[in-house]
C-alpha cells in the first residue's frame, strides 16, 4: 500500500450520498437503512474502518432544523395557518426530510473518512 494513491473527496462525496461505495461507486454501502456492509461486493473495500457514529444524526438534525425554523417563520407570518394544520405539516416534513437525509448523511460522513484516510482506512485496496 502506497500512501501516495490519490482519493478524490468530491467523487467520493456523491458516490456515499447515493450510499454507493466511495472507492468503485457501484457497490452499495449500507445494507439496511442505516446498517454498512462489511466490504463492498464489487472492489472488495473494507467498511470495517468506518466510525460514523452520532455524526450522521447531528447534520440531519442540523440541516432540517436550519431549513424548517425559518420556512416555519415565514409561513406562520405569511398565511397565519391554524396551529394544528401547521403543526401537522411541519412534524410530517420535519420527519420525512429526516429520514431522507440520514442514510445519505452517514454515506457522506463514511465517503469523507475513507477519501482522507481516517480511522484505518489507509490500509484499504486502493
Amino acid at each position: 500500500m502506497t500512501a501516495d494513491v490519490h482519493r478524490p473527496l468530491g467523487r467520493a462525496l456523491l458516490h456515499g450520498w447515493r450510499c454507493k461505495c466511495p472507492n468503485c461507486g457501484s457497490g452499495p454501502l449500507l445494507k439496511g437503512y442505516l446498517q454498512v456492509r462489511k466490504t463492498c461486493s464489487v472492489c472488495r473495500e473494507d467498511f470495517t474502518p468506518q466510525r460514523a457514529d452520532d455524526g450522521p444524526a447531528y447534520l440531519t438534525l442540523l440541516i432540517v432544523g436550519h431549513l424548517m425554523a425559518p420556512l416555519l417563520h415565514i409561513v406562520f407570518v405569511t398565511w397565519r395557518p391554524e396551529p394544528l394544520i401547521m403543526f401537522t405539516i411541519f412534524a410530517v416534513g420535519s420527519v420525512a426530510l429526516s429520514l431522507y437525509l440520514l442514510p445519505r448523511l452517514k454515506g457522506v460522513v463514511i465517503a469523507f473518512q475513507w477519501a482522507r484516510r481516517l480511522h484505518g482506512f489507509a490500509l484499504g485496496n486502493t
